[in-house]
């Protein structure tokens, strides 16, 4: 891997001396995950910071700031001084859509969007153990009994307390801090149903946890059998990408940094390894030109969609 990382190194600086020719990161760097620990987040954060490290030169900690399904977090980070040494990486949602129904202490303009490592699965999950695994028996279930669902974000909860009165349910909202809080939940039957992005992905294979519909615009290639809401008939979807965020501000070249480690990382065996094989993502490297675009594309679309 030394050797490996060696080459790339020297490859790049020899192809692009000017980028990298300041001496930043000179200390330790810290990334900021809004979920607890144990969710899909935070274990492909964990290796992304592990890779991101190994080119920069210098340590990448974690740190965990969970609530309001990572509203929290971009509130620290908003307070941040923008230097570089602490970014956040999560989701989008609390961006496009999170500020629009509950008030938050951030804006979209507080930050810049760098990299996008990975796209978003946001699936509707439920415990093998359940006498139903899609969401048509869900709910042909919640019109006979009432349910328990356990959320992440306002997003999910907002999508699945409209289905939920659309449908007549009867239907309690569980909060869980991530991924890590879920599936205990799910798994030990004490709630029916749940939101997931990602942590599902650990259950599936063992035949614990079944995906009952995903929340995405297109099915999962990992679950193609899997049907999305829009497919079942309800006009939801979450637009999402895993993405490297710095407060607005930032020193090009310290993003410059930061961008050239993203795309390292993403093409490294350890992060595919993480991301596609234990969480069930599409890997992928999408700069922040387009990054950018997407934030304030889906923002105001999710806007539009509210307002009426």
């Amino acid at each position: 891997m030394k050797k490996t990382f060696a080459a790339i190194l020297g490859a790049t600086m020899m192809t692009a001396p000017m980028a990298f020719a300041d001496d930043w990161p000179t200390r330790p760097l810290t990334m900021v995950i809004g979920f607890n620990p144990g969710g899909s987040t935070d274990i492909q954060g964990r290796v992304l910071a592990n890779v991101m490290e190994e080119f920069l030169g210098q340590p990448v900690n974690v740190v965990n700031q969970p609530g309001g399904g990572s509203a929290v977090a971009f509130t620290r980070l908003a307070n941040t001084e923008a230097d570089g040494y602490t970014f956040l990486f999560g989701g989008t949602t609390a961006l496009t859509f999170t500020p629009i129904i509950t008030p938050v202490e951030y804006e979209i303009d507080d930050f810049e969007y760098l990299a996008a490592v990975a796209i978003g699965q946001n699936a509707i999950v439920t415990s093998a153990d359940q006498p139903f695994s899609t969401f048509d028996e869900i709910i042909a279930y919640g019109k006979e009994n009432q349910m328990t669902y356990a959320q992440q974000t306002p997003l999910d909860e907002a999508i699945i307390s409209a289905i939920a009165e659309e449908e007549g349910l009867d239907l309690a909202i569980v909060p869980t801090g991530g991924g890590g809080g879920m599936a205990p939940l799910v798994l030990g039957k004490e709630v029916d149903f749940a939101y997931s992005g990602g942590t599902h992905a650990q259950y599936t294979p063992t035949g614990e946890m079944v995906v009952a519909a995903f929340m995405s615009a297109e099915r999962s290639p990992f679950y193609p059998e899997v049907p999305t809401l829009m497919e079942l008939g309800y006009d939801y979807s979450i637009e999402d990408y895993r993405t490297i965020i710095v407060p607005t501000g930032t020193p090009d070249n310290v993003k410059e940094r930061l961008m050239a480690a993203a795309e390292y990382a993403s093409e490294s065996d350890a992060f595919k390894e993480i991301t596609e094989g234990n969480t069930f993502f599409p890997v992928v490297y999408i700069g922040q030109e387009e990054m950018e675009a997407n934030v304030r594309r889906i923002r105001a679309a999710t806007e539009e969609v509210m307002a009426d």
